[in-house]
């Protein structure tokens, strides 16, 4: 009986050779081997199987394969190239290539990720990126390599802090005396902002802290639509330096943009799975997440 532990690779290899080359000389000097050890190797994979794989008529003369080796061949070429395709699916891992998976949010969605993506796909062009939102309320690693989130994670994970980003006051042109404006100035203003999302209730939470409590005129989503509300005189907004830098705000004369004393802050993190083995791939990718997003506090 088949012994399949004893019928290695490199047997069925050098059996598939030999079928080419016709000699064990040939097939041998095409190896790199000494033409006892592919003797050696064949010899191995006949007690493996039970019989002869090839005929020897000896001389000069080209072998012939058996109807056994017939059988052994056919099916130990599909083993080869399933060997040979993980091979090359291992290389390909090892080199950077593979599926990466990455929970994030509106904020990083925008401004981050695309450059984090781009330079991901000019260096691995081969490797699969799939993106989800995560659910601000409950965020949980789960089966992702890498989340970008501004407070607690569930669940056994490491993370590196990425920075401390300020939201700004957004008014229209003129309207506030520029420079920084106390947070608590807000209180009854007229305001445009996002439902009563996660980060929105968060946003008002701090700002109350802080003695305000503005009259929200408009709720709306996507911050593009806030800031068209304020050009347009319904109100005003308090906005992450994320989303105003997207939009290149401080370059538009229709707005004015005013540092908040104090300021509202989050910390913007990215965590990843704590004590699960790294493909190439994610490491990667967190060193160039950490590097677009220094380059941004920089700019902050």
């Amino acid at each position: 009986m088949l012994n399949a532990v004893d019928a290695e690779l490199r047997h069925l290899r050098a059996m598939a050779v030999i079928a080419e080359e016709g000699t064990f000389g040939r097939a041998a000097a095409r190896l790199g081997y000494t033409q006892s050890s592919v003797s050696q190797q064949i010899s191995a994979l006949e007690k493996a199987v039970g019989g002869p794989v090839f005929d020897r008529p000896g001389g000069p003369k080209p072998v012939r394969i058996t109807p056994l080796g017939e059988v052994v061949l056919a099916h130990g070429r599909d083993l080869l190239r399933k060997a040979e395709a993980l091979t090359d699916a291992v290389e390909r891992f090892q080199a950077g290539n593979g599926r990466i998976d990455i929970g994030t949010f509106q904020g990083v969605s925008t401004l981050i990720l695309p450059v984090v993506i781009r330079r991901l796909l000019e260096e691995h062009p081969g490797c699969d990126i799939r993106l989800s939102d995560v659910t601000p309320e409950d965020p949980r690693i789960g089966d992702l390599d890498l989340l970008f989130h501004d407070g607690q994670v569930e669940g056994d994970v490491e993370h590196v802090k990425l920075f401390d980003e300020e939201y700004f006051l957004v008014t229209g042109a003129g309207a506030v005396q520029a420079g920084p404006v106390r947070t608590k100035l807000l209180d009854d203003a007229a305001m445009v902002g996002w439902p009563l999302t996660y980060y929105q209730r968060w946003l008002e939470r701090t700002l109350a802290r802080a003695g305000a409590r503005p009259r929200f005129v408009f709720r709306t989503t996507g911050h593009e639509t806030i800031l068209s509300m304020v050009r347009a005189g319904i109100g005003w907004a308090v906005l992450p330096w994320l989303a105003l830098h997207a939009h290149d705000a401080w370059s538009d004369d229709q707005l004015s943009i005013h540092p908040l004393k104090p300021a509202p802050t989050r910390e913007l993190s990215l965590h990843w799975p704590a004590g699960r083995t790294e493909s190439p791939l994610a490491l990667r990718t967190r060193e160039i997440a950490i590097e677009v997003a220094r380059d941004l506090a920089a700019q902050m």
